[in-house]
């Protein structure tokens, strides 16, 4: 007869380890969710105002008389409070990012917590000045050639829903593409590039930043170029990190 199989005594502490990880995911997971309604219910009030501001950049450009319209019988409603989400969700990003790297940084080594903490750093303003180079600089600019090359006898009246929609996806655009610094030490810390590369790359870095840009922003040479040429000085910008942030770490390494 067979004798019965013992059960692994390892099983029940890998169990209860990941019971802890999971609650303690939750948990943060709920600190984060309870910051971003925090800040919507401060910012609801204001919610007509904040679309005032939003809109500010097309509508001072707009030709006399013209104005932004509501196409659905919901939209004078829901569309503040969309953007009041989105501004919660961008105001509170420092508390998710911040749940999110206390839940892992106890299973990351010393030179991994090293680097990751500038990266978050330097992700989260990146992130933030794109937003606000798309907003002060790159909007403004392409509503200027938008009202400019709409044909004659037609007048442009913008739906509110569709223009949330628009600047909220350039926002998150011009988010990521001023992300370059932190994507270059990220490829360079995992070894998918080198220093030397990155260095000798750089007229593929440009082809790349104007493609994007062409790609990105609305149909004018303005735009474009106001996206690309950042992109070029961010990525020298990442070269400059890769080597301030990775030589030390390769040091202490050996």
């Amino acid at each position: 007869m067979a004798a019965p199989e013992l059960e692994n005594p390892d099983d029940g502490g890998i169990e209860e380890g990941l019971f802890s990880h999971l609650i303690e995911l939750r948990s943060r997971l709920m600190r984060a969710i309870v910051a971003v309604l925090v800040v919507l219910a401060a910012l609801i009030p204001f919610a007509n105002r904040l679309y005032t501001e939003l809109a500010a950049p097309l509508v001072s450009r707009l030709p006399q008389g013209a104005h932004l319209i509501a196409t659905e019988v919901a939209s004078p409603f829901v569309t503040p409070l969309k953007l009041a989400f989105y501004a919660a969700l961008f105001i509170a990003m420092p508390v998710v990012v911040y749940q999110l790297w206390a839940f892992v940084r106890p299973g990351l080594y010393r030179n991994e917590k090293r680097l990751a903490r500038p990266l978050l750093v330097a992700a989260l303003f990146l992130f933030y000045l794109g937003c606000a180079f798309a907003y002060f600089l790159v909007l403004p600019a392409a509503f200027r050639f938008l009202t400019a090359v709409t044909p004659q006898g037609v007048e442009m009246m913008t739906d509110i829903t569709h223009y949330l929609d628009f600047v909220m996806l350039m926002f998150f655009a011009f988010g990521l593409c001023f992300e370059v610094p932190v994507a270059v030490v990220i490829l360079a810390a995992i070894g998918v590039v080198s220093l030397e590369q990155l260095r000798s790359g750089r007229r593929y870095a440009i082809v790349g930043a104007f493609a994007i840009a062409a790609f990105i922003t609305p149909p004018d040479i303005t735009s474009m170029i106001m996206l690309a040429v950042p992109m070029c000085l961010l990525y020298e910008l990442g070269v400059l990190a890769v080597r301030w942030l990775l030589k030390p770490a390769a040091a202490e390494a050996a």
